[in-house]
């Protein structure tokens, strides 16, 4: 029972120190990949200005998705950086990027989003509520996974695969983006 206790305890101070961290950087514009980030611009506006997601830029272009991003929302974006998508197969930007591959691409960014605002807060909020990992369902519709080992989170994706939030809270006008390490897919 005691070793049921002292996990507990760990599990509880490490969520308070990520709820900790996670309030904090609701205080600061963070950078992303070097470029300062604004809460009064769209998510599209900041992702331009961060050359570690110059992939996914071009991808939401090719995608026809700049106006939807732009608007109101709200919405959470889980953003893979330019390395993220580079351990993807080889060849695998540049099939999806081809128009006639538009609605598979559409399909894979709009898996990367999740309409409402989740901070790293409430992501850790809900992930204890769910007994130590929450769902949610994205745009395109299918669920992403959520996890936590008390320092980092962990998004799994329909397919098995994981990314990591590497830069959490990086407030929008429109919403939140969580830079992830991984392409997630549907």
């Amino acid at each position: 029972m005691n070793l049921k206790k002292s996990l507990l305890a760990a599990s509880s101070a490490a969520v308070l120190a990520l709820t900790s961290l996670a309030a904090s950087a609701q205080t600061t514009d963070p950078t992303v990949g070097g470029a300062a980030m604004y809460p009064t611009k769209t998510i599209v506006q900041n992702a331009v200005e961060s050359p570690i997601h110059t992939t996914l830029v071009a991808a939401v272009k090719a995608a026809g998705l700049v106006d939807t991003l732009n608007s109101k929302g709200p919405f959470t974006v889980f953003a893979p950086t330019n390395d993220a998508f580079t351990k993807l197969p080889a060849g695998t930007v540049d099939t999806l990027l081809k128009p006639e591959n538009k609605d598979q691409l559409v399909k894979v960014l709009t898996y990367h989003v999740v309409s409402g605002k989740y901070d790293s807060k409430k992501l850790l909020h809900d992930i204890k509520k769910g007994g130590g990992k929450a769902t949610l369902t994205t745009v395109e519709g299918e669920p992403l996974t959520f996890t936590t080992d008390g320092t980092t989170i962990t998004i799994t994706d329909a397919k098995g695969g994981t990314a990591t939030v590497t830069t959490a809270d990086v407030y929008q006008s429109n919403g939140i983006i969580h830079v992830i390490d991984a392409v997630l897919l549907p």
